[in-house]
């Protein structure tokens, strides 16, 4: 698997982006939070992502943009630990609600516990199905 993260990778349909907050369950490890929906897209990959930094924290579009590039740059690095571990397609958002701005290391780790939250939950859920 390439370490990219492309166009059809990335959350930008605004039908999904409603069904996510609407329908969506959220796990959290401070400062990001990821609010998830098990549910069919476009796509042939198996999830999509997007990310979001609230106006409210950050009044600056630099700061915003610089922590949306972090965090695109820490899930494309770590992406594998969610797709080797999915059955079915997934939408997800990933949200920066911190006031204070962390270090690129940090936010990596972070990112890392989210993502593997995740795919614990999802694997439990799936398992109560069954």
């Amino acid at each position: 698997m390439r370490n990219t993260l492309g166009k059809q990778e990335r959350l930008k349909s605004k039908k999904l982006i409603e069904k996510l907050y609407t329908e969506g369950d959220s796990i959290k490890t401070f400062p990001l939070r990821m609010v998830y929906v098990q549910t069919a897209h476009t796509s042939d990959f198996p999830c999509q992502v997007g990310v979001s930094v609230a106006k409210k924290n950050y009044k600056l579009a630099v700061d915003r943009n610089r922590l949306k590039r972090l965090m695109r740059e820490t899930y494309r690095l770590q992406k594998q630990i969610v797709y080797n571990n999915l059955d079915e397609p997934y939408v997800f958002m990933i949200s920066y609600i911190g006031r204070e701005e962390i270090k690129y290391e940090d936010l990596y780790l972070k990112m890392e516990k989210l993502l593997t939250l995740f795919i614990d939950k999802v694997k439990v859920k799936t398992d109560e199905n069954i």
